[in-house]
């Protein structure tokens, strides 16, 4: 499989985005008392995730 920069950012924001979810269940279901501060870095991970995923095809 060739990578070019658009097959990385799709892995990248993928990985992003996958990450952030993790996050945002752990903070739900492993530390409910810092849900707010893992919810608030998993929304973090899930942004960049989608920055990267619309400039696939611009850079």
């Amino acid at each position: 499989m060739k990578f070019n920069k658009n097959v990385i950012f799709g892995i990248a924001s993928l990985i992003l985005t996958v990450i952030g979810i993790g996050i945002i269940l752990l903070g739900a279901f492993k530390y409910p008392e810092y849900s707010f501060g893992f919810s608030l870095t998993g929304t973090g991970f899930i942004a960049v995730g989608w920055a990267f995923n619309a400039l696939k095809g611009r850079v």
